[in-house]
């Protein structure tokens, strides 16, 4: 079948004749990657503020700080430097006097607050000085006050070194990774002004509120929250309008909000959007319940005073996100996520046919937008993300944070499409350092619900760097290509997802890429998951490596944070004793796996608990296969420590090195 290779590719491959050659990619590079985030455009439309996270060896922390550019690319300014620190989310001013953030510096217990820096000179000024964090903010639009999300104070950590409380449990959802045990803390929506440094609760009652957004006229807030009983038991976060005032009371106008699936508070890139007039809200809802994260979410409008919803994008079959008016409120600029790319489009606000913004064949994952100008990150199979401007139709790269790639011979990643077993196409990547019969690893996404995009990807590279070929599918599970496709996995885990999973493979062999006797296989999370049902379907994989994942499914009821989510997708296991088994397949019938596997994970991970990768690192010791159990200290779903993520590429090498190649250990 016809693959189509990302030009890209090929251009950041080739050297001139005069050009010094380019090195091979080496672990201590990952030091080295900046990770370019959340650009926000100042009022005028003149200057662009972003923030940036690089790994740091020596200290073994992340350092994440703020930076600033000119929309026209003639100055860069970075505005914050502490070492040690995180300074995230930043946002201008409406003024532009002003760049504020959120941050912990100065802080023992590591409490994020909120920071004004004046652009005019001088050092960052703490402003806000809650117990809990702020979540998030919202500036008004004559940039007197400022909306606060508040998360209320942990009171069960006395501090000081004395004896916590005891615990006490008496909601549904009783857990969440990172967050920990989840008990009656709240997130309130606070508004703190400017030049007097007051704070008032807007909502001081038992809701946890989140996505703040001004109206043009600043006298009223729009945020997502849940006001009805035994919220745990569903996802539908509201929409609510509420006088800035204090004493004032929220009014509901939509449902349905798409605020994320965690229990503890909503969660993404969605606030709610004011209409220049004030007269409408648009929003991304969520698509049928049932369905929970499988079903596409689709942009649709609300009068602020309430009424009817009015749905613009549910023929789209695509998710949406990070809605956006035009100046004359004629249009809604929104993002949307197809087949392996993420892409700026826009629509009238009163419904009708999309035009595409931004983006071709690369990923698109947020951006801002002021007087017709946009910024924007943009990333590619060959590029991490990086500030991306447009005035008019023509795309300009802002930032280059990661110029340092230059210097570096990356692999080519080229687009596949493949059949699967009951002949469904199936669409993913293809990594190849060169030649033919390589060494090859299948490479398995988390989630399900997500994608691999095209993207920059370390891992995929470093394993390059080091003579493998990596195929990476897109499994039915994933998102991208409609509610059907993304379903086609629902309660049925390990089933068409392994199939696709396999045809990946043989097409890799079928090119004459893959060498058939030298496979590897591996994931982190659904990842992982997947990864045990693949080894425990087929033998032919010489090393797996399994991260963060679970394999026996009923023995994890009621030991992490899905329990909204399998209840709706499996029932309860009392009731569907034999869907939980089947899906529990990997572990109950281990004696299938004949393959080395390399189990990992984090001690304080409740999204998917280190025991799950325990039973299954026991099951293999048990059938005397080599195995291995990796355990990261303090670390939750996702590794953060540098030094540990370090250490993880280092095992897979090591892994599949020791049982694909044959080399010996150590």
């Amino acid at each position: 079948m016809k693959s189509y290779l990302i030009l890209a590719a090929m251009l950041a491959t080739a050297v001139s004749a005069d050009a010094a050659p380019q090195r091979a990619l080496t672990l201590d590079d990952l030091f080295q990657v900046r990770d370019v985030s959340d650009p926000q455009i100042s009022a005028d439309g003149n200057w662009v503020a972003y923030s940036v996270k690089q790994l740091n060896e020596k200290t073994d922390k992340s350092e994440t700080h703020i930076w600033m550019t000119r929309f026209d690319g003639a100055q860069s300014i970075q505005l914050t430097s502490r070492p040690k620190e995180r300074e995230s989310d930043p946002r201008f001013s409406p003024d532009g006097k002003y760049v504020s953030f959120l941050s912990s510096r100065a802080d023992d217990k590591e409490t994020d607050s909120l920071w004004l820096m004046d652009r005019a000179g001088g050092e960052a000024q703490k402003v806000t000085d809650f117990k809990g964090d702020v979540v998030d903010y919202a500036w008004s639009p004559d940039g007197k006050r400022i909306a606060l999300i508040v998360e209320d104070e942990d009171k069960n950590d006395p501090g000081d070194g004395k004896t916590p409380k005891p615990i006490v449990i008496n909601r549904f959802r009783f857990m969440q990774d990172i967050d920990g045990y989840l008990t009656n803390r709240h997130d309130h929506l606070y508004i703190f002004d400017v030049a007097s440094k007051k704070t008032d609760n807007l909502t001081p009652d038992a809701y946890t509120e989140g996505f703040p957004s001004w109206s043009p006229d600043g006298k009223s807030i729009a945020f997502v929250s849940k006001h009805h009983p035994n919220a745990d038991r569903d996802n539908n976060w509201g929409l609510f309008v509420i006088a800035a005032q204090k004493g004032a009371a929220p009014k509901q106008i939509a449902d349905s909000v798409a605020g994320g699936f965690d229990a503890e508070r909503p969660d993404g890139n969605e606030n709610p959007a004011w209409s220049p007039d004030g007269k409408a809200i648009a929003f991304v809802q969520y698509g049928d319940p049932k369905f929970i994260e499988y079903a596409p979410t689709h942009l649709s409008t609300v009068s602020s005073s309430g009424g009817a919803v009015k749905p613009l994008t549910l023929s789209l079959d695509r998710n949406v996100g990070s809605a956006h008016w035009s100046d004359d409120g004629k249009s809604i600029t929104f993002l949307v996520e197809d087949d392996r790319t993420e892409y700026l489009a826009r629509i009238p606000a009163g419904g009708g046919t999309l035009a595409r913004v931004a983006g071709g064949r690369d990923d698109i994952s947020t951006y801002t937008t002021a007087h017709g100008r946009i910024a924007y990150l943009k990333a590619d199979p060959l590029n991490p993300p990086e500030v991306f401007v447009l005035d008019g139709t023509t795309p300009r790269q802002l930032t280059h944070q990661n110029a340092w790639l230059k210097d570096v011979k990356l692999a080519p990643v080229q687009e596949i499409a493949f059949k699967s077993k009951d002949d469904t196409e199936v669409h993913g990547f293809l990594v190849n350092p060169g030649g033919t019969h390589r060494p090859t690893i299948l490479r398995i996404h988390g989630g399900p619900q997500s994608q691999f995009p095209d993207a920059f990807s370390f891992e995929w590279q470093f394993l390059a760097a080091h003579g493998y070929a990596v195929v990476a599918a897109n499994p039915r599970g994933s998102t991208g290509r409609g509610q059907a496709y993304a379903a086609g996995i629902y309660a049925n885990w390990g089933s068409v997802d392994v199939q696709d999973e396999l045809a990946a493979v043989d097409y890799a062999v079928k090119s004459g890429v893959a060498d058939p006797n030298r496979l590897g296989v591996g994931g982190w999370s659904y990842g992982g998951m997947l990864t045990n049902y693949v080894i425990a379907s087929d033998t032919r994989f010489k090393a797996a490596t399994s991260g963060a994942s679970i394999a026996d499914i009923l023995g994890g009821y009621g030991n992490d944070e899905y329990a909204y989510d399998y209840e709706t997708e499996l029932g309860t296991p009392w009731k569907n004793t034999a869907v939980w088994m089947r899906v529990s397949y990997p572990f109950l019938h281990a004696d299938r796996i004949k393959t080395p596997t390399l189990f990992l994970g984090g001690t304080a991970d409740m999204n998917v608990p280190l025991h799950n990768g325990e039973q299954m690192y026991q099951a293999e010791k048990s059938l005397g296969l080599d195995t291995e159990l990796i355990i990261y200290p303090g670390q939750f779903h996702g590794l953060t420590k540098p030094s540990y993520l370090k250490d993880r590429l280092q095992r897979y090498l090591d892994w599949y090195d020791a049982h694909v190649l044959g080399k010996k250990k150590g």
